[in-house]
């Protein structure tokens, strides 16, 4: 840590020293660090295997595209110390992670808040070095297309990626994408630099890498494809053409409240463990992680240290967006328009939990598809468990963060499926009527509202009568401004809102059976 403070028994007993690169990752923040860094850091501590198929990466197809076994895979990772993490960020705010790491040997500290007030700390190992890309652009592309990288992950946000959400394809148009395809050997991005290193191993004979999105998206692996293809395919179609042949890009669910550091959390590191952490990490004590195994060049043993390997992760992953996800929206939109700061003042008030509850009831659930092993009910019982910690002080803000991004992801959808199946979807409209008027900046009580996106333009047009305007943004709302029901549904609730006020409407809708 920053200056050689008493780790005590919190430190890994493992030998860090002898840890090399089995994953590099694109984008650490704070989710990372409470999710996959702390799965790898557990393996290292348990001293598990390796999970690799074999020394020569057997199984993995050759650089030709044959099929065959590639015999130059050497590097397969042999021990856990052999799937250490090395991190990667490619933007000017990324410095700061690279400075706060590098001042503490790559360590932090991990500390789950339970609901009861306890706090269970521990100092995460796993990340064993960092690469802030515009320092050196060569340094990470050279380790990526290392044999001994097996994995390159992926947390850059549900709008990192580029994809248009109407038609599901690759952004071309965007700057970082024409970048990348002008200089490729000199990429900017995320998927500039996985395409470059992978041809580089195409080259040089080296199975190629998985590339695993921990993005919370539904069908993370394949929209991960649709962008890394896509960005190949602007300067080399054929490197495209294998990259969609012989790359593996599993799906996968991720789940685990993690509220952003603040510096409270600091203060609460340096006083209760003594430990000076520049940034420490803090989340709820609730993880899980569900995992298509599809990993060609080796993996992690994850299935020893509570990762879910399965052979399709749609179910879980509609799951937990169409629930938890919905959920969080809810809290948030309903919650500022109420005045509300943190996600367990919502969950604890009465109107609001009934309001998500009957939400998810009625409109949700119906639409699911069955999930191995989970009983639904119980898995909502769970999340409101979940919610109302308030020992995780996780803002309303930072929901409503993800309303333009999230939003299309986790409550229209089972807008639009209700719409093809003839079921409800007045709560859904009422949610996004919610969303606008709070977009407006200003609570029921007149009190200002954080600003977390650039759509007050088209709630203000809308307060101004255009009544569409704010429905009308095909990147979020796609053709659903154009569906006669879903259009008066929301004009409907709109109405209502402001008429009746944000509680006196959810106990009307509540209440209307």
């Amino acid at each position: 840590m920053p200056t050689t403070p008493d780790l005590s028994t919190l430190a890994p007993a493992y030998d860090r020293s002898a840890i090399t690169t089995g994953i590099v990752h694109i984008g650490v923040g704070g989710f990372h660090r409470a999710h996959q860094a702390m799965y790898i850091d557990r393996l290292m501590r348990e001293g598990l295997g390796s999970g690799a198929p074999d020394s020569t990466g057997s199984g993995a197809p050759d650089s030709t595209g044959s099929g065959a076994p590639d015999s130059t895979g050497s590097g397969a990772p042999s021990t856990c110390l052999d799937w250490g993490i090395c991190g990667v960020g490619l933007l000017p705010g990324d410095a700061r992670m690279r400075d706060a790491l590098a001042s503490q040997d790559h360590t932090y500290t991990l500390t789950l808040k339970h609901s009861d007030g306890h706090h269970e700390s521990t100092v995460i190992g796993s990340i064993h070095d960092y690469l802030f890309a515009p320092d050196d652009p060569q340094a990470v592309l050279r380790l990526m297309a290392e044999p001994a990288t097996r994995i390159v992950s992926l947390t850059v946000t549900e709008g990192g990626y580029n994809i248009d959400d109407a038609t599901g394809a690759f952004r071309t148009e965007s700057d970082g994408a024409r970048h990348d395809a002008a200089h490729p050997h000199e990429p900017s991005t995320a998927f500039g630099y996985i395409v470059e290193a992978l041809r580089r191993r195409r080259e040089a004979g080296i199975i190629p890498f998985t590339v695993m999105s921990c993005d919370n998206l539904p069908g993370n692996g394949r929209i991960a494809r649709t962008a890394v293809v896509g960005q190949a395919a602007m300067s080399d179609p054929a490197l495209a053409t294998w990259i969609d042949e012989h790359v593996s890009f599993p799906n996968c669910m991720v789940d685990r409240i993690t509220p952003q550091t603040t510096p409270e959390d600091i203060a609460e590191v340096r006083s209760e463990l003594g430990i000076e952490d520049a940034w420490p990490v803090v989340c709820e004590p609730f993880t899980q992680w569900v995992l298509e195994d599809d990993f060609p060049a080796g993996r992690p043993p994850y299935e020893e240290v509570g990762v879910q390997m399965v052979d399709d992760v749609v179910p879980y992953e509609l799951m937990k967006l169409r629930l938890l996800n919905a959920s969080h929206q809810g809290l948030g939109h309903w919650g500022r328009l109420l005045g509300m700061t943190y996600g367990h003042e919502a969950a604890a008030d009465d109107d609001i939990a009934t309001w998500v509850r009957t939400y998810l009831e009625r409109e949700a659930l119906p639409r699911l598809l069955p999930v191995p092993g989970i009983d639904l009910a119980e898995y909502v019982d769970t999340l409101f468990e979940r919610f109302t910690n308030a020992s995780i002080a996780d803002t309303l803000e930072r929901l409503a963060f993800f309303g333009p991004s999230g939003m299309p992801k986790f409550v229209l959808p089972t807008v639009r499926d209700n719409l093809a199946a003839g079921g409800s979807i007045r709560l859904g409209a009422a949610l996004c009527a919610a969303w606008s008027l709070g977009v407006l900046g200003t609570d029921e009580n007149g009190r200002p509202i954080p600003r977390v996106d650039d759509l007050r333009p088209l709630a203000e047009r809308q307060e101004a009568g255009d009544e569409t305007a704010f429905i009308a943004d095909e990147e979020i709302f796609g053709d659903l401004a154009e569906n006669e029901s879903f259009r008066t549904t929301y004009l409907e609730e709109l109405a209502a809102l402001r008429s009746q006020g944000a509680r006196a409407r959810m106990r009307a809708l509540v209440a209307d059976v």
